[in-house]
């Protein structure tokens, strides 16, 4: 098979890394779905404490605040074994300060992902 006969569907090479991808894909989307629950505690932690006045969930926000850095560290793993661009990468590390995103975009860097890398 030559370089021409490759399948036009292909967008991009196997990187030298390719065996790594699926395990930085499943961490990250853990990691995706964990923050994202995670951050929707801490809008509940916010509606009660500036709506009903009630400081018994500060521990949310920490707790969150360390799930998110985690994230953040899986997201730039894939974001190199999978070579994204630098866009993409921040767009991806923001899904997780806005509720209910990180849910979306995981579903959509893990399909762009699994269509590129033939998971």
């Amino acid at each position: 098979m030559t370089a021409t006969d490759a399948p036009a569907t292909e967008t991009r090479q196997n990187p030298l890394n390719a065996a790594a991808i699926p395990g930085a894909l499943v961490r990250y989307r853990t990691l995706a779905w964990i923050t994202g629950i995670w951050l929707l505690f801490l809008v509940g932690e916010m509606i009660a404490k500036y709506g009903f006045g009630n400081d018994g969930f500060g521990w949310v926000g920490i707790v969150h605040g360390w799930v998110y850095f985690i994230y953040l560290i899986f997201c730039v793993d894939l974001a190199i074994k999978a070579r994204w661009g630098i866009g993409k990468t921040v767009a991806t590390a923001l899904a997780g300060t806005i509720p209910f995103l990180s849910f979306y975009v995981e579903h959509i860097r893990t399909r762009d992902v699994k269509t590129q890398y033939g998971l």
